[in-house]
């Protein structure tokens, strides 16, 4: 009697240890969720999900009788926390997530606050797209891309339209401007 109940407070003492070490993902970022977003979560679902947050969908779409083109999620308080756009299905998902707030980051530990030598060492880069203003970093086996604003590069680089720009001319302190997640579905 005595070696089951210690066999029995051994394992409760196993599972409290377990449980108190299990990591808080409310601002994880990983390949299929964002905090309490999955990738497969309906647009329609948006309101249970954030239950203790605020929604605010583009009523201009809604009153002409769209979908919302972008939907922000906002902390109760008024923290902006996400930025959402659906697809255009019959029954949307959410296609891509903007981080708005910095205490989102990856499960590599990138975040709005990180820099361009942070994203270096916990990614590969797979290429880099210019725009206008902007530079797109996309990396190997993820979702997550971020833009970093031309205005972050040498002087030689800002101003010309050339699209490619290599790994090696981006300084490693260019701040990240947008941090986001694209799900295809």
């Amino acid at each position: 009697m005595k070696k089951v109940f210690i066999v029995n407070a051994l394992l409760a003492i196993a599972l409290m240890v377990q449980c108190s070490e299990e990591k808080d993902t409310t601002f994880l970022i990983s390949n299929t969720k964002v905090g309490k977003l999955d990738k497969i979560s309906l647009v329609r679902d948006l309101e249970v999900i954030y239950d203790q947050d605020s929604v605010v969908k583009d009523t201009m779409k809604l009153a002409i009788g769209f979908g919302a083109r972008n939907i922000n999620i906002f902390e109760k308080g008024g923290s902006h926390l996400l930025t959402l756009t659906p697809n255009a299905d019959s029954i949307p998902k959410v296609q891509n997530v903007r981080i708005n707030d910095p205490r989102f980051k990856t499960d590599r530990g990138i975040g709005l606050n990180s820099t361009f030598k942070d994203i270096k060492e916990k990614y590969t880069i797979q290429k880099i797209v210019t725009s206008i203003n902007n530079i797109v970093i996309f990396v190997k086996d993820s979702d997550v891309y971020f833009t970093i604003d031309k205005s972050e590069l040498p002087a030689s680089l800002r101003y010309v339209s050339s699209p490619n720009i290599d790994a090696v001319q981006v300084p490693d302190n260019a701040k990240i401007k947008y941090l986001m997640v694209g799900w295809e579905h």
